[in-house]
């Protein structure tokens, strides 16, 4: 049946599936183990969302299947691309994925405060956690630095120098 003879009130919007978290093209997904464990709490939790959905037939059910089932197939993607890089089988004299790495700033407005935060992959980044994810600019600065060594990062409008203080994997 040709569109030009459907009641304009019978036309649905596609529902807007809100993306995930930007992971570049052709950059490979790395997660912790607990950033997958999480991952995979998400898709119980969506397909249990999916089979409980108490909405009535009609137009309201379809779009809240359709944005479910879109987040699903998102999720999947991620599951199905990840690539666990387990702490322990990371560098123990340079900063790697997955390190909780403390450090001080040299210069700028922070100078002398001591931050620390956690590399980790682009789903479980959380800056209110600590957890940032690699594919930032502050991850990359601090990978493949050693104790004692600076980084040089563009933060705040300025060329930030941090000093690594330490890391770990715990």
């Amino acid at each position: 049946m040709s569109r030009g003879f459907v009641k304009e009130d019978d036309q649905e919007e596609a529902p807007f599936i809100p993306p995930r978290s930007a992971l570049p093209i052709g950059v490979i997904n790395y997660v912790t183990p607990l950033g997958q464990e999480l991952l995979l709490k998400e898709r119980n939790e969506l397909e249990t969302e999916i089979s409980n959905l108490n909405i009535e037939e009609g137009k309201e059910r379809r779009h809240s299947l359709a944005v479910l089932n879109g987040k699903l197939n998102l999720l999947n993607e991620r599951i199905h691309s990840a690539r666990i890089l387990k702490p322990d089988e990371q560098s123990i004299i340079e900063v790697r994925f997955g390190a909780k790495v403390k450090f001080k700033f040299l210069t700028g407005k922070q100078v002398e405060s001591i931050q620390e935060f956690q590399i980790v992959g682009v789903d479980e980044a959380d800056i209110k956690k600590n957890k940032i994810a690699f594919v930032a600019p502050l991850a990359k600065a601090l990978t493949g630095k050693k104790v004692g060594e600076i980084a040089e990062v563009f933060m705040a409008g300025a060329m930030q120098q941090l000093e690594i203080i330490g890391f770990s994997y715990s």
